[in-house]
């Protein structure tokens, strides 16, 4: 990948769910992205386990078309207060700038209270999860690992994998044969995988 590609913004905030975003990040970093992490202001950040992090940027300092991609990870935050709400509105204005936004975990009940999961196919952790946020969308729920609709991915909290799989198409990091053994490798232990990575140099 070309250095002079956008660099990809993972937000940041306390009790972010540390372990969601790893496989992305660390494989888009690889593949020449730059990874910006964006707080609510650049005041370091605790995640849930207990990592802290001082961001890079505040979140009003981010503008879509300075960027390739938005990853939303999870965090308790999404569903005690509405802290975050403003890191949904900035999704928001992504998507309407056709820039990707990929959430996982309770960032994806932050969209559906933001009114973008209401006609986007999507997924979650389960329907009802994202049903007790009173959002429209509930009938293009889909039960599976992870969804891609347009430029918008959903993930719940236990494929990180797959959300980073998502990730890797929609930016072409990887594709067909090579996309698959990654995620056979990561998800699945396939030391068949391995071998048609290092085949192919990744």
């Amino acid at each position: 990948m070309s250095s002079s590609r956008k660099p990809v913004y993972l937000a940041l905030y306390d009790t972010f769910a540390d372990w969601e975003t790893g496989h992305a990040t660390a494989y888009l970093a690889r593949a020449g992205y730059e990874i910006r992490t964006v707080g609510p202001t650049r005041e370091p950040v605790r995640s849930i386990g207990g990592l802290g992090v001082r961001p890079d940027l505040a979140l009003d300092e981010v503008r879509p078309e300075d960027g390739s991609l938005l990853i939303l990870p999870g965090a308790d935050l999404w569903d005690t207060t509405d802290d975050l709400a403003p890191f949904a509105r900035q999704a928001r204005a992504f998507l309407d700038a056709g820039v990707p936004v990929a959430a996982i975990c309770g960032a994806t009940a932050g969209l559906a209270r933001e009114g973008l999961l209401d006609d986007r196919d999507h997924t979650s952790a389960v329907s009802f999860y994202l049903a007790a946020t009173g959002y429209r969308g509930g009938e293009r729920y889909v039960d599976t690992d992870a969804v891609t609709d347009g430029k918008l991915i959903t993930a719940g909290p236990t494929e990180p994998v797959a959300f980073a799989r998502e990730i890797f198409r929609l930016l072409g990091v990887y594709e067909g044969e090579v996309l698959d053994a990654w995620y056979r490798l990561f998800h699945d232990s396939d030391p068949q995988a391995y071998a048609v990575l290092e085949k192919a140099g990744r």
